[in-house]
């Protein structure tokens, strides 16, 4: 059976730091890539960051500089760490994982952030 599983979420104080982590399984292809999206309260789900199998990253403007994404190839997880966060920033955050030709595509649950004083 296939899941994709995140962990890690909560609630930190503005300027604070958090890391999520998310577990494929189950998988019948080769991960290619590794992603975070959120939705924030009343917002469409937007990209966060993406990892390749080769390590190549790429980050969405409004978490450049602040967020990290990994991922460990063997063990198909991938981590987000944050730092600096702001209010903005409060959202589900959601694990994605696709093959190369991103035609398979699978979700987690999504885990709450919320970033508040």
């Amino acid at each position: 059976q296939v899941q994709v599983v995140e962990s890690g979420g909560g609630q930190v104080q503005p300027g604070g730091s958090l890391t999520l982590s998310c577990a494929a399984s189950g998988t019948t292809f080769s991960v290619a890539i590794m992603a975070w999206f959120r939705q924030r309260p009343g917002k469409q789900r937007e990209f966060v960051a993406q990892v390749f199998t080769g390590g190549t990253t790429t980050y969405g403007a409004s978490v450049k500089g602040r967020f990290t994404i990994s991922r460990d190839n063997a063990k198909n997880t991938v981590a987000l760490q944050m730092n600096s966060l702001k209010p903005e920033d409060t959202a589900v955050y959601y694990c994605n994982v696709r093959n190369s030709a991103a035609t398979i595509s699978l979700w987690g649950q999504g885990t709450q952030v919320t970033v508040s004083s």
